[in-house]
């Protein structure tokens, strides 16, 4: 018996709907992945480089906060919730993006502490597990409110983690919200060489200074007391943070020129002077410009 026209139109229009609504599903998962990058880099949202969120802080009890404003350079607002992070808080939450960064976001990503522990120079210890698992759980605690221009985003910064506590190898399971790919939009991001930033392993300031002036096709003049409240330094006093400054500079200059990317500094009064060496894509910027 022939199907009626009607009946016939229906089905072809809900067989349209269906390919459409596939398609948009198709086009969703490609938005879901974050950009590729290199192993020799990690890849980081300017907002995680350019404010105290990751703070230059050394070792010791840090404090629990709720809806602190965090100092961030202009056009960014983040208020803040949880344990104050630090540089190696960050150093496991770049390894968690580049671990994740081939599949979906907001999708499942299993991966044992060892393989952790390694992409992050580590050997693989009671200890090093434990304070990898502490790390872990401190950004899964956390709850941000960004906002960076056009751009906003409101969450953790890793929304779940489950532990295999039967596997010998003590394997996660790490899941990131999805929305977090609104912080690698546009120029919104930066590719941190990882080879340098090991090389200041034990020297937050340093590898604060190292993020801060790679997120910079052409970093300006800075006070040293605007250093100090972006890093989020714990010396007692400007004086104090003075001295680690310099030193700090001199890590950096000597970790990065060994590299083989040029960096030198003045410190010129109360200004900073730096001089660094462009990424591809901050050259191409910077030609743009002229």
């Amino acid at each position: 018996m022939p199907i009626p026209s009607r009946i016939f139109t229906r089905l072809e229009e809900r067989n349209k709907r269906s390919a459409v609504q596939s398609q948009g599903m198709e086009v969703e998962q490609v938005r879901s992945l974050l950009p590729n990058w290199s192993d020799s880099v990690r890849r980081v949202p300017n907002v995680a480089l350019r404010s105290a969120l990751f703070g230059a802080m050394g070792k010791g009890e840090r404090p629990y906060v709720e809806r602190l404003e965090i100092h961030a350079q202009g056009g960014v607002s983040i208020l803040y919730t949880g344990v104050m992070l630090d540089q190696l808080d960050l150093d496991v939450w770049e390894t968690v993006l580049h671990m994740v960064r081939s599949q979906e976001l907001g999708a499942e990503c299993r991966i044992t502490a060892y393989q952790l522990l390694k992409e992050l120079g580590k050997t693989d210890t009671g200890k090093n597990r434990k304070i990898l698992s502490g790390q872990l759980s401190r950004m899964k605690a956390t709850a941000l409110q960004l906002r960076v221009g056009d751009y906003s985003y409101e969450g953790s910064l890793i929304n779940e983690v489950y532990r295999d506590h039967g596997n010998r190898t003590k394997s996660y399971v790490i899941r990131l919200n999805p929305k977090l790919l609104t912080l690698f939009e546009s120029d919104q991001f930066t590719d941190v060489d990882w080879s340098v930033r090991q090389a200041l392993r034990g020297k937050p300031i340093a590898k604060w200074l190292h993020g801060y002036y790679a997120s910079h096709a052409n970093p300006f003049r800075l006070k040293v007391e605007t250093l100090y409240r972006l890093c989020g330094s714990q010396a007692s006093s400007l004086v104090d943070f003075s001295k680690d400054l310099i030193k700090a500079l001199d890590s950096l200059e000597r970790a990065s020129n060994s590299a083989g990317q040029p960096f030198s500094y003045a410190i010129e009064g109360d200004l900073v002077r730096v001089k660094t060496t462009p990424s591809p894509s901050q050259r191409r910027h910077l030609d743009n410009k002229l």
